[in-house]
């Protein structure tokens, strides 16, 4: 099986998953998403494979969140999606993709599901 992180190495639950996946000798691809970051389309895809709103897969305690007003109801999910690619900070970490699914690895055992 391969797998395919999004990963932030400063995120401690981000490495918790990324161990897990290296403990169950699992061959990976790493993608550190600050600085690959994902295109809108991408992330459209991930939205809609974790069977989640764009506003779900963002990060509302960054910064960027309340600088951009992005808890605005009004905002499109596009708007929010593009708000993603601009600040990629805001994407919720780690995201994992096997042939059996997408989850987000918060809690990181949450990969245990796909795996």
């Amino acid at each position: 099986m391969d797998a395919l992180i999004y990963h932030n190495s400063r995120c401690s639950k981000s490495r918790a998953t990324l161990a897990i996946l290296e403990e169950k000798e699992i061959n990976f691809k790493l993608i550190n998403y600050l600085e690959e970051v994902p295109t809108n389309e991408e992330l459209k895809e991930l939205i809609v494979d974790l069977g989640i709103e764009a506003r779900d897969l963002m990060r509302k305690g960054e910064p960027e969140y309340k600088q951009n007003n992005l808890s605005d109801e009004s905002l499109t999910d596009d708007q929010l999606i593009d708000s993603m690619v601009m600040n990629p900070i805001l994407i919720e970490r780690p995201i994992v993709r096997t042939d059996k699914g997408v989850v987000i690895g918060r809690p990181p055992e949450n990969i245990l599901k796909i795996i």
